[in-house]
């Protein structure tokens, strides 16, 4: 299980990170497959992926993704964060096995409309696999906020 953090909007100051890292399993493949309906040979089948550009089984680019929304959602800004956009650039293939670093970054902070804007990336190895931009809504200690 995740840590759960929570930063109210008030707590927050650009330039701020966090990160959570996970290795993409065989089974966090297949189970994603599920989840999403993306059942991608590329993803799943061996003898397809070998005859692709890259070899072998990649994961899904949205998993990767995903790894954003948990820190989104359990590390900065946390608990009763929601997401409003998120821009995603897909840089190179995450195969199965391999460590992904998801990291965000405080880039803006509109306090009026608690509004926060975040710099995100994922990284494998020290090489960017994804990045991109997220919008989310903070909760504010003052509730009428």
């Amino acid at each position: 299980m995740l840590d759960q953090s929570l930063y109210f909007l008030e707590d927050l100051a650009v330039g701020m990170t966090a990160t959570f890292e996970k290795t993409v399993s065989e089974a966090d493949v297949v189970e994603f497959a599920g989840i999403s309906g993306d059942n991608n040979p590329l993803h799943l089948d061996a003898d397809y992926a070998a005859g692709t550009m890259f070899g072998e089984r990649i994961a899904h680019g949205m998993l990767t993704a995903s790894l954003i929304s948990a820190v989104i959602a359990t590390r900065l800004p946390g608990n009763g964060t929601i997401y409003l956009s998120q821009s995603l650039r897909f840089r190179a293939p995450v195969l199965l096995g391999q460590s992904v670093a998801a990291t965000v970054e405080v880039t803006d902070i509109h306090l009026t409309r608690r509004r926060v804007t975040l710099a995100c990336k994922c990284i494998v190895s020290g090489k960017v696999v994804l990045d991109g931009e997220a919008l989310v809504m903070v909760p504010s200690r003052d509730a009428s906020a």
